[in-house]
């Protein structure tokens, strides 16, 4: 990450994403809850699974799966897909941190504003062009649905890979359970080109995964080894090109404002 910005211009913007989320510096906003958030899903719409390389992904056909409310106003926003960051041990793996603390894990829901633009290129090119949802990742119990993607991992270990999800996934289970509370700011992508085109909705509940789960992410194939595995280990020789500790670190907030919904 510290190579983006001499190969990505947007990366040394002043927008950019994750952030570490100081919550004594949230806003609660009245605007933000008069128009609640509304999700809806087409469970049968969510297609493959494959492996890019530095994490899995979700790939979907976002007709009729929309994200509106909140900070997008009446803008309707499709659901394009869906991907996860995690670290080599329970303490790290989320991009964005709360007061400085790390989560397991951060899935990410990536919608494209299909109100203003024709395609999710020209949307990722625009300052409002994309809305992603994160959701924290915390061991514990075992995540159901969670587990659709989870089964597959064996067939995605290595870059390239892809798998047709055999069953249908509704991705709003993937959300918290119990609390729509979140934070919301201007951000970027968190991967190459970083483009400052994100309006960012960061729940505040995690949803907890297993210890069994966050290992299945943990065999994929095509990054660098993990760094918290001692030189001469007896499983440093496996450890070669897992896809591990992918995330960016956190970034300047700088004057932008984060507003939140709902108690912490």
């Amino acid at each position: 990450p510290q190579k983006w910005p001499e190969w990505f211009p947007s990366a040394s913007g002043h927008r950019q994403s994750p952030i570490n989320i100081t919550t004594t510096a949230s806003k609660q906003d009245s605007d933000l809850k008069s128009q609640p958030l509304r999700w809806k899903y087409v469970p049968d719409n969510t297609r493959s699974l494959v492996n890019p390389g530095y994490c899995w992904r979700v790939d979907v056909n976002g007709k009729g799966s929309e994200l509106t409310g909140g900070p997008l106003g009446t803008d309707k926003y499709l659901l394009e897909q869906f991907h996860c960051h995690w670290g080599c041990s329970n303490n790290k793996g989320s991009e964005h941190t709360v007061d400085g603390v790390s989560y397991s894990g951060e899935l990410h829901l990536v919608h494209w504003n299909s109100t203003k633009y024709p395609s999710f290129g020209e949307a990722a090119k625009q300052p409002d062009g994309l809305a992603v949802l994160g959701v924290f990742l915390k061991p514990g119990k075992h995540h159901a649905n969670l587990d659709k993607i989870v089964q597959l991992m064996p067939f995605i270990t290595h870059k390239g890979d892809r798998v047709t999800l055999p069953t249908p996934l509704d991705p709003g289970t993937l959300l918290p359970p119990t609390s729509r509370a979140y934070w919301t700011y201007l951000g970027s992508l968190t991967t190459p080109p970083c483009s400052e085109s994100v309006i960012w909705i960061i729940f505040k509940e995690p949803i907890e995964v297993s210890e069994e789960q966050l290992n299945a992410f943990r065999k994929l194939r095509c990054h660098d080894v993990c760094e918290d595995t001692p030189r001469g280990d007896p499983a440093s020789s496996f450890s070669d090109g897992l896809v591990m500790n992918n995330y960016r670190p956190p970034l300047p907030m700088g004057n932008r404002e984060l507003r939140e919904v709902g108690g912490h």
